[in-house]
């Protein structure tokens, strides 16, 4: 099916960009990779937009709405992967199904099944393990900071918001419609925070920073093929929430070989517990 050849597309670019964001916070502020980040998506995706003036003007609230989520989204996720061990991040991030299926439940009266319930006690035990797990070796044990836990599920939460709001989008405005306008506010709320919090950047180091390119480049890419995929009648938010995992396997495979983490046999059991229970909910 097209539409999960194009969510598992977003899926392995997401995983590669965690890799990105992480290099890019060596060289940049989160604030400036942020901004500059957003501001050269928009950039590129200005001349693949089409029929921009034609979108009906009610949809605009709802688009920023997504938006302002992202931002907030965003912040909350920079700051958690700078001090997160990248695949602890990737692992973290699953936890967008769980989100995906409360809300599910919650705004759109969804009935839950035994099969859901039992993929939630799943994915719940299997983040908790990851938290709370015992570790062979004491010395081994990686500083996991609580809070930045907390920032990573989190963003989960709001990104799971999202998620639903494109499919809500995409049945009325097209694939480049909300990419540009999207992105259009996506980057004047990330401009008005940097002008009102007097953050200052570094215009020229940010351009510089090759990492911040990379990420824009992927970010047009993959978010252009998961808008397409929504755009789709028989696509499924749920299977595309299972799909979009795919990004965990290059966070936990960049972990281990980019940067030599620690614990990884802990991590791949937390994952395989929290995958099952993704798979056994969408059953």
């Amino acid at each position: 099916m097209d539409w999960i050849l194009l969510t598992l597309l977003y899926g392995v670019i997401k995983g590669v960009r965690d890799v990105v964001k992480k290099e890019s916070l060596k060289k940049s502020t989160v604030v400036e990779v942020l901004f500059f980040y957003t501001l050269f998506a928009f950039l590129l995706c200005i001349p693949a937009s089409r029929d921009i003036g034609n979108i009906d003007p009610r949809f605009l609230p709802l688009i920023f709405v997504k938006a302002f989520v992202i931002f907030i989204a965003w912040i909350l996720s920079f700051k958690a992967i700078k001090d997160l061990p990248l695949s602890v991040y990737g692992i973290l991030d699953l936890s967008r199904v769980l989100f995906a299926t409360l809300l599910g439940l919650l705004v759109l009266h969804e009935q839950s099944t035994i099969n859901q319930i039992i993929g939630l006690i799943l994915v719940s035990g299997g983040l908790l393990l990851l938290r709370f797990g015992n570790i062979s070796k004491k010395k081994e044990k990686e500083n996991v900071k609580p809070v930045m836990v907390v920032l990573a599920l989190l963003s989960c939460a709001l990104n799971a918001v999202s998620g639903f709001l494109d499919k809500v989008l995409t049945k009325d405005v097209t694939a480049s419609q909300l990419q540009f306008y999207y992105m259009l506010f996506l980057t004047l709320l990330y401009l008005f925070y940097m002008l009102f919090s007097k953050t200052k950047v570094s215009v020229k180091g940010s351009i510089k920073n090759y990492w911040i390119w990379i990420l824009a480049i992927l970010f047009v890419i993959a978010d252009k093929s998961l808008f397409m995929a929504n755009a789709i009648p028989e696509s499924r938010i749920t299977i595309m929430t299972l799909v979009k995992q795919a990004g965990c396997v290059v966070s936990l495979a960049a972990g281990k070989f980019l940067y030599k983490e620690k614990n990884m046999l802990h991590k791949c059991v937390c994952t395989a517990i929290i995958v099952a229970g993704i798979v056994v909910a969408v059953m």
